[in-house]
Parts: structure tokens; sequence; C-alpha cells
């Protein structure tokens, strides 16, 4: 099957053109299926070109002249969309050029480019950040939202639980994932109403879906094997993102700093050689590297910052999965299947309400925010 082409911000991530040029050309050695869109500065993207000639046949060049910085506000971004290598990657995807766009660039200036440029789809009030996180079961999960939008109220939820499901059918091949809600406790009366109301509508939404949906989950059992799909509004996510980012950081700075402590803890480590680099690869942020914006009219995948040539190609090929996959044509099927009834209306519970005066709209609050986008 021929794919379409992905469009890459070759300017992107922390090392630029070098990096980007050779994850993509990694995955084109690896899937020679694949054809690109190189976005930049044409000039440092030819030079780059010159190492990868297998690359440069599948590849176009579309000259960028301005570039998104790292700490740029996503709202100045935005105004040079139309000259940035960010900005004409994702206007490539819209305009049919390439069918995904890649970028390990500013995550909040991508998908504040991402949204005004392809739109949510047809019933997605927001887009979501998901990526893939190791666990100890047989399969990676799916976490969502990991910092696109700060605050969600029980529709986004139940829209994020639809999408990450369909995404994670893809990505792990399993029939039914099973869908949690991330919570300070696994009862039913915990957690703010939003999270309950959630609950009750994901309990409603699963008769109509190929999903099951498990109730809540307290954040020290996301990585146990126990659950496929972990839902959670971007400020939650982000925040459970990096604390599990930071604590595998810790494990293997702290066995690093005991095998070197001793003369015997050296011998251990000859030992313990082939378990420590088994560790060290399922820890490793670039075997699970590829974040997605899903909900949008298209697909756009975020490259971590650091990310290795390696892990530049993981993320190109998340991207030509959820091409070959549809994954956006899945995501409307199941938002059709369950109705707007489940996903738009909200749900009526006993005990105190948490609803809006009488008055205040029922459409989500403005103060998502991309500023503290992962």
């Amino acid at each position: 099957m021929t794919l379409p082409r992905i469009a890459i911000d070759a300017m992107g991530g922390d090392e630029g053109v070098r990096v980007m040029i050779e994850g993509a050309a990694l995955a084109r050695r690896r899937h020679d299926r694949f054809q690109f869109l190189l976005v930049g500065d044409q000039a440092r993207i030819e030079a780059a070109l010159e190492q990868h000639p297998n690359l440069r046949a599948a590849s176009e060049i579309l000259h960028a002249d301005d570039v998104v910085s790292g700490d740029e506000k996503p709202t100045q971004a935005l105004r040079r969309a139309k000259t940035t290598s960010m900005g004409l990657a994702v206007d490539a995807v819209k305009r049919g050029v390439a069918g995904a766009a890649v970028s390990a660039g500013n995550t909040g200036a991508l998908m504040a480019m991402a949204k005004m440029s392809l739109r949510t789809m047809p019933g997605i009030d927001r887009p979501a950040l998901a990526a893939l996180l190791p666990t100890l079961g047989k399969n990676d999960l799916v976490m969502l939202d990991l910092g696109a939008n700060t605050e969600c109220d029980a529709r986004n939820l139940v829209q994020f639980a639809i999408m990450g499901a369909a995404y994670s059918r893809i990505v792990t091949g399993l029939a039914e994932p099973r869908v949690r809600l991330l919570n300070i406790g696994s009862e039913e009366t915990k957690g703010t109403g939003e999270l309950r109301d959630a609950a009750t509508q994901l309990k409603i939404a699963t008769a109509e879906l190929a999903m099951s949906f498990d109730g809540f989950i307290e954040a020290d059992k996301i990585s146990r094997g126990d659950v496929d799909v972990v839902v959670t509004d971007g400020f939650s996510g982000n925040i459970a993102l990096k604390a599990i980012e930071g604590a595998a950081r810790f494990v293997g700075d702290l066995l690093r700093r005991s095998f070197m402590s001793s003369l015997r803890s050296k011998f251990g480590f000859l030992i313990s050689r082939p378990a420590t680099k088994l560790l060290s690869h399922h820890l490793d942020p670039n075997n699970h590297n590829g974040a997605v914006f899903l909900g949008l009219n298209g697909i756009v995948v975020k490259s971590h910052g650091s990310a290795s040539a390696a892990g530049v190609a993981n993320a190109v090929a998340v991207a030509a999965r959820l091409l070959e996959e549809s994954l956006t044509e899945r995501i409307a099927a199941d938002l059709h299947r369950v109705g707007a009834d489940v996903i738009r209306k909200p749900v009526a519970r006993s005990g105190p309400s948490h609803e809006p005066r009488s008055g205040a709209s029922h459409e989500p609050r403005s103060g998502a925010s991309h500023e503290d986008a992962a």
C-alpha cells in the first residue's frame, strides 16, 4: 500500500535539521514505501541529504524562511504560521499535499497551528495529546490528555476516551481496550463532579463501542499493565507524565551510581548487564516517541524535542501507521455509533449539583491553555 507523503518540520527539535533528516532516513530504510515533504531551510536540508541518498530519492523540499523557537508563545507563532517550517508542514496536511505532519518543535505552537488549520472533527470539542507509555503488561498503554487542555469537563473526557480507545486498537491490536479515568481513588464516590459524570456517560457509551470501561485508576497503578487507555485532563496528565519520566530517570541514575560504587558492584554490573540493557531499552523514551493530536481533521504527530534519530524514526512510523489504519475515519465512526446524546448532554446525578448556574453556558471553559503543553 502506498501511503501519502509525510510532511516533516526539519527545523524542529533541540538539534534541528541533522537529527530530523537522520530520523527520516532511518524510517525510509525500514519502510521504503514512505515519501516525504521536508520543510525548512532548503540549503541546510540539501546539505544534510548528501549523507542520505535513499531519502533524497523519496523526498521533496519545501523552503521555509522562519522557525518557531522553543520558548515562543503559541499566539506569536500563529501569526507566522505561513512562513515557519512548522506552520507550512501542518498546512501541507490541510491542502492534501501530505497525509500527516511530524514536528519536534514547540508543542503549544504545534497544537495551536494544527487546531487553527485542520479544525476539530465533528463531535469533538477539543483535540487531545496522546502518547504511548510502557507497562509491565504485554502492551503499552495510551494516555491522554498530556497537556493540550488544562481544564476539561465531562464531555471532553468522554470524547478523549473514545479517541484514545480507537488509537489503542490501532497501535496495540487489542479488540476491546480497557479504559479508565485517572482519579485520586478507585471508588465511585471519589473525584470531581466532572469525573463522576464522565464515568456515568462512559458506562453508557461502552455498550456501543469496542472498549471496556473499568472505572477509575490511581496514578501509582498506571504502569502495572491492568489498563490500556488512561484518560485525564491535560493539567493532571502532564504532571503524571513528567513524574513517570522523572521516576524512570531516577531509577536509571540510581542503578548507574550503585554499580560504580565499588569494585564488587562493577563486577555485579557485568553479570547483570543483559538485564540492565533490557531495562534501559524499556525505559528509553525514544522507543515510545511520537505523541499524537487526536480529534483533528488530519494526522499531526509530536516528536520529543530531545529525541534521537531513532526516536524521530519512531514518530514517523507512528504517523504512517495511523494513516494506513485510517485513525480519523475510525474515530468518526465511533462518534457516530455512540451518538450526540451520550457525548454531549450533561448527566443528572444525585447529591450536590455541580452544574453551572442558571443562564451559564455548557460549552467548554475558555481556560484551556496551550502554554503549558508537554
